[in-house]
């Protein structure tokens, strides 16, 4: 018996086999209590199935077969003739239904993508509304070996598989392989801090290659250092880095996760400054735990209940930080895991806040400074791990790594500091260089602390590092990358915006999401039906993120605009850049505008601080990295009746890229 299915047998056996055997099978391996409608649906299934595979030669079945990465099982799946029939029963349902079809389609690429045993198999998606009418259904497949999900009630399943069994045979699969065979997920950070929340192991839900061997290893290598802290009475900051989707939030929430109802005093919080990213998973663990309670234990809670409770795991680190303002009050948690830590506030722009917000003046902390002076406060032992992402500053008043070594030089030298020797890179060092920031500190370097390799674009690691090459004129190390990047990651660039959404719309399938764009310093993309609110108001990142594809305020209706402020740690299946001339070639280099209310008429102006240029620059960082399978940039075309939007402004852009190799569509 499979340890993924709870029922597994050649087709053979299973059809000279008693239902009540088969059910008694899949009730012991069922974790839950088994209630009366889960119970009466496996017997119907059981039963539908022997009817309908009655007279078919070979094969094999596999009953609620699991889906590591959605925490989903399928209700069967048949090998007939070497393809994989997906089946998802509505046992009762009249009616062919669109979320059925989008929920048989995500199991089908789940396993294509993440399932080592599929990656080479035909996989026919099916729905099986019971009680339906009869279907007559198309078929077809698409180019990686999925066939577009169709349905069928429960007295054409038979049919519908010889069918597509007579006329797409192939080689006949090793079940018993096929069922054992590695599974390599790479869940979203929302799938991901789901899991954790739910008691998940992490190991489940994640790939099992050398990029999540590195972030194993990372994992493994702080909880060293937190058990010495420990029991040597030790304050120490852990300092975390990694390229643009490695795995630097996950390891975070995992810690988190692994610490928080500790009974060791090891009690662990994850805290961010990045308030769309708190705010999209405290949104999404709220609604997967009134959902799960309801499912599992059928009891009913409400959101904010649930709200209520997941605040305590995650937290927006300004109102944990104001929390610990004008008291010595001591933390209760020992463990203080910071995201993006690299955003932390100077101190000019903390103590502007704290006058303007709170009423507190001479604020005399960075943000850095003040978050460890606050764990300082143990008599004993502490541990901050500060999650570093290079080139990710992307607004004013964001300290970047060098605070938090000054702060540590300054007034806490007692502090011992654990990093990995990849700090010594520009984008972490603002300028200073690293023998400066390293000194008059207790440091240990740990190569374990670097995250190398990219999760979030599973079909393609290279991604981030393209990006870099692009954003530094690294022109023909970007050509090079680009052509190992292009034949898995599908990036297209198009001078027609419709061309663009409809490129995104074709390229999803099943649940799979996509959305649009642009820096929040781009000013001029409005005339093009692309608009982003300075204040804000007019998106609201968890409806954007988590909404439904029938839902105006969700990403899917390509209308709502998400900056780099919204994006920064999340993440899309497929989306929509578009580019601005806030950042522009000029001679060859990258050249930096923003729109000027203070010239007559309004016009862009060039931008003279070297800061204001790396948040700009790092802002098209972030919004080029944001998708996990593939993406688009659209670049308008000037126009001659308009200063703001010459061609001048757009087209040296437009030809830098193309020259980089990225095709017109």
């Amino acid at each position: 018996m499979s340890a993924r299915s709870y029922y597994s047998s050649s087709i053979e056996d299973f059809l000279i086999t008693h239902e009540n055997y088969i059910l008694a099978e899949m009730v012991r391996q069922h974790p839950f209590d088994l209630n009366d409608y889960t119970r009466d649906s496996w017997l119907s299934e059981i039963r539908i199935l022997k009817r309908e595979l009655n007279s078919m030669p070979g094969g094999h079945i596999a009953l609620e077969f699991k889906i590591p990465r959605m925490g989903k099982r399928v209700d069967a799946v048949v090998s007939y003739r070497g393809i994989l029939f997906l089946l998802e029963f509505k046992n009762g349902d009249t009616e062919y239904r669109n979320s059925t079809f989008k929920q048989v389609m995500d199991y089908a690429l789940d396993l294509k993508n993440f399932h080592k045993g599929s990656r080479d198999k035909f996989i026919v998606p099916i729905a099986v509304p019971t009680e339906a009418p009869a279907n007559s259904p198309s078929i077809q497949k698409y180019k990686d070996g999925i066939f577009r999900p169709f349905g069928v009630n429960q007295n054409q399943i038979g049919d519908a598989i010889r069918s597509v069994g007579e006329r797409w045979a192939q080689s006949e699969i090793d079940f018993e392989a096929w069922e054992t065979a590695e599974y390599m997920p790479t869940p979203t950070i929302v799938e991901a801090a789901q899991a954790l929340y739910s008691s998940h192991n992490v190991a489940e839900i994640t790939r099992s290659d050398a990029g999540a061997q590195n972030l194993n290893l990372t994992t493994q290598e702080i909880k060293r250092i937190v058990t010495h802290s420990k029991e040597n009475n030790r304050k120490s900051i852990i300092f975390v880095t990694g390229v643009p989707g490695a795995g630097k939030t996950l390891v975070g929430l995992n810690l988190a996760s692994e610490f928080h109802n500790s009974d060791l005093e090891e009690h662990a919080v994850f805290l961010s400054g990045n308030l769309p990213l708190v705010t999209v998973l405290q949104e999404a663990l709220a609604r997967d735990k009134v959902k799960r309670e309801a499912e599992e234990n059928h009891r009913h809670i409400s959101k904010d209940y649930a709200l209520r409770e997941v605040k305590s795991f995650i937290q927006i680190i300004h109102h944990y930080r104001d929390e610990y303002v004008g008291n010595n009050i001591c933390p209760s948690d020992r463990v203080a895991i910071f995201d993006e830590s690299q955003r932390a506030w100077t101190q000019d722009e903390i103590s502007s806040f704290m006058a303007r917000k709170k009423g507190v003046r001479d604020f005399k902390y960075s943000e850095p400074e003040f978050l460890i002076q606050t764990m300082d406060r143990h008599n004993d032992w502490a541990v901050i791990v500060c999650l570093v992402g290079g080139g990710q500053e992307i607004n004013k008043g964001e300290a970047g790594l060098p605070e938090w070594f000054d702060a540590l030089r300054r007034s806490f030298p007692h502090w011992d500091v654990y990093a990995a020797k990849n700090l010594d890179d520009s984008e972490y060092l603002r300028g200073r260089t690293w023998s400066d920031l390293a000194s008059g500190i207790n440091l240990t370097i740990s190569d374990g602390l670097h995250l190398a390799t990219s999760m979030r674009s599973f079909r393609s690691e290279n991604v981030s590092l393209l990006i870099k090459q692009i954003l530094d004129n690294a022109t023909e190390d970007a050509r090079n990358t680009f052509c190992a990047v292009q034949k898995h990651y599908p990036i297209y660039i198009t001078r027609n915006l419709d061309a663009a959404k409809k490129w995104v719309r074709d390229m999803a399938r099943g649940s799979e999401r996509y959305g649009l764009f642009a820096s929040s310093n781009a000013a001029r993309l409005k005339p093009r039906g692309i608009y982003y609110a300075k204040d804000r108001s007019s998106l609201s990142p968890e409806n954007w993120f988590l909404n439904s594809e029938d839902d105006i305020r969700s990403s899917y209706f390509l209308e709502a605009v998400a900056s780099e402020f919204e994006t920064q740690g999340l993440e899309l299946d497929y989306a929509i850049v578009a580019w601005d001339a806030d950042l522009r070639i000029e001679n060859g280099k990258w050249a930096h505008y923003q729109m000027s209310n203070r010239l007559s008429p309004p016009n862009w102006s060039r931008i003279r601080s070297e800061n204001n240029k790396i948040y700009l620059s790092n802002a098209y960082r972030v919004l080029l990295t944001r998708a996990r399978q593939g993406f688009i940039i659209y670049v308008p075309e000037g126009v001659d009746d308009d200063a703001t939007r010459k061609h001048e402004f757009y087209d040296p852009t437009f030809f830098y890229l193309r020259n980089i190799g990225i095709p017109e569509l």
